[in-house]
């Protein structure tokens, strides 16, 4: 993007599609504040420090406390705090994710639960979405702009392509379970830190527990690293069969894949893609 002049003015799509790309995508204002027209505050006038000969000085004003009579009842204005991520924290989620026996009851937990940052910024709480009893799930990295409204997994421009994608293997949403490493929208799309990601990893494993697929699919590295247990990248991952271990012992056979979201922006690793779910698809028919 070049810089604006009179007579170079920036197409007004290609301004929007940059405030996207860097996280801009909600406006604070109904209308434009122009800063620079903004006045600057005038200088405090300073008390003379003296009386004139002859009379008595005046008791200068303290800046430290208020008078008797300036709005002594008046409220104390803070601004919302969120939970800083610290082992504390950790630990609260793997006690209130082990207690939890059924998804509604660990879906409870998390709307109540004030230890991550993330839920501070975010909209909604992204449970899941699809059939519980299904025997595949796919597990995404966090959700997005659409998805932190509507409350629910890939529901935007990744989510109709997984849809998509499902179709080709004969499934739908109906016929699986979605979810999310982490439940809510950081903001400006921004990745989760390590820190996040590790308070919030106890519920997403205590949900696989629970929904006890056959066949788990891991949506792009991030979901791959922390529910594998690896740290090798997603390429590399992809096409090959890994295992899931449950807190109980079940092994659950995964199936490291491409995000959708990446998919979009590099559509010549979609054949990538589709050997992957091809790959599902026969393992679901050897399973019976």
């Amino acid at each position: 993007m070049t810089a604006a002049s009179p007579n170079n003015r920036p197409d007004i799509a290609d301004l929007l599609a940059f405030y996207a790309s860097v996280g801009v995508d909600e406006a604070l204002e109904d209308r434009p504040v122009n800063r620079f027209a903004e006045v600057a505050p005038k200088p405090m006038e300073r008390t003379p420090t003296a009386a004139p000969s002859g009379d008595i000085a005046a008791p200068q004003r303290s800046t430290n406390r208020p008078e008797a009579g300036d709005r002594p009842n008046a409220p104390v204005v803070r601004s919302p705090s969120a939970a800083v991520p610290d082992e504390a924290q950790a630990a609260l989620a793997r006690q209130l994710a082990t207690t939890a026996t059924t998804l509604d009851e660990l879906r409870q937990h998390m709307a109540s639960f004030d230890g991550c940052n993330l839920k501070a910024t975010a909209k909604n709480l992204v449970f899941a979405d699809g059939n519980p009893e299904a025997a595949v799930m796919l597990v995404g990295e966090a959700p997005g702009r659409d998805e932190d409204i509507e409350g629910l997994p890939f529901v935007g421009r990744s989510g109709r392509l997984l849809d998509r994608m499902l179709a080709a293997i004969g499934l739908d949403r109906t016929s699986v379970y979605i979810a999310n490493v982490i439940p809510w929208r950081p903001p400006g799309n921004r990745t989760p830190t390590p820190h996040e990601t590790e308070i919030c990893r106890p519920f997403i494993e205590r949900q696989i527990e629970l929904v006890n697929p056959r066949v788990l699919i891991n949506l792009g590295g991030p979901s791959a690293k922390t529910l594998l247990n690896t740290s090798e990248g997603i390429l590399r991952l992809r096409g090959n069969w890994r295992v899931h271990t449950t807190a109980s012992g079940i092994s659950i056979p995964a199936m490291p894949t491409l995000h959708p979201a990446y998919l979009l922006r590099t559509p010549s690793h979609k054949k990538l893609a589709w050997r992957d779910f091809l790959e599902v698809k026969a393992k679901l028919k050897a399973l019976g």
